[in-house]
């Protein structure tokens, strides 16, 4: 698989979250992830494209072969222009959740994932980058 092959995706219904996650899993199967890993990084691609969904109403992720120093892997960046978050430190411990879900969207993906990058301002929106290595 080519290296620098960049992919975009609107998430704008329930359909292009699962879009994404197909996405997501498919391009992570090429570049030579596991099972278990694929999976993984699925379902941050799931958690973090669905809390742009609910949260803003729409977002897009953006998928990115990683090959750096010799090390690949996947980055993954959801975006959003929603209302941000006001409590990134209550939100990262999990179990909190202004959406009524478990509250593990983030605090779960992070988890999942090798680095997870959170930026946030209020009324600007979110941005979550998240990257896992082979």
């Amino acid at each position: 698989m080519e290296q620098k092959m960049i992919e975009t995706l609107e998430i704008k219904n329930e359909a292009d979250i699962i879009r994404a996650r197909v996405r997501a899993k498919t391009i992570a199967e090429a570049l030579g992830f596991n099972y278990m890993d694929q999976t993984r990084i699925a379902t941050a691609v799931s958690e973090l494209t669905r809390n742009a969904y609910q949260y803003a109403g729409e977002g897009k992720m953006t998928i990115n072969p990683l090959n750096k120093q010799g090390r690949r892997g996947i980055e993954i960046i959801v975006e959003d222009h929603g209302p941000g978050i006001e409590n990134i430190e209550l939100v990262l411990k999990g179990g909190h959740s202004t959406g009524g879900g478990l509250g593990m969207g983030l605090s779960g993906s992070k988890k999942l994932m090798d680095e997870f990058d959170v930026r946030t301002r209020s009324d600007e929106g979110t941005t979550v980058t998240v990257r896992k290595w082979l």
